[in-house]
């Protein structure tokens, strides 16, 4: 069971990073619209891993903005009878955005939330291997506290990802 939810954060993974149709594609329209500059992402600020902001600065040094991706549970609720898996993967894309100064921290995390929400709206369906995403998620958006570069915000999107396998 854990081999899916490796399984499902790569896909998510391969999608938020897709040139043509992932985040950095959704991120100069976002920008202009908002009348804000939001950075591109580099490889490295998008990753699979669900560690806490105060772990990752300690260890090998943060780059904000941060998406972080992961799977928190597994359910196999066996819909289907004879399948070895078939049920869902509850997945987590957590943005982190810090600065220096407190304005324009919020706008900015939940710009970022925006770019991951239309990669997932233009994601809807089959994404092989047994996943189907219908569409769905939920959008938390945590208080700033003090960290990264002086503040850090945390946007939090989880969905769930339907998994039928053999």
């Amino acid at each position: 069971m854990a081999q899916t939810g490796s399984m499902v954060t790569g896909k998510l993974l391969d999608l938020l990073t897709d040139p043509s149709s992932g985040l950095n594609s959704s991120l100069p329209a976002i920008s202009t619209t908002a009348g804000v500059n939001l950075p591109l992402l580099r490889s490295n600020q998008v990753v699979g891993q669900n560690v806490a902001p105060e772990v990752v600065e300690k260890s090998a040094g943060a780059t904000y903005p941060a998406i972080h991706v992961y799977c928190d549970k597994v359910n196999n609720t066996l819909k289907e009878k004879f399948r070895t898996f078939s049920g869902k993967a509850h997945m987590a894309i957590e943005a982190r955005v810090s600065q220096d100064r407190l304005g324009g921290i919020e706008q900015q995390m939940q710009l970022y939330i925006d770019a991951i929400t239309q990669v997932l709206d233009s994601n809807r369906g089959d994404w092989g291997e047994g996943m189907f995403y219908t569409g769905g998620y939920e959008v938390l958006f945590g208080p700033v506290k003090h960290g990264g570069k002086n503040f850090l915000q945390i946007g939090k999107v989880t969905l769930d990802v339907d998994i039928s396998s053999n």
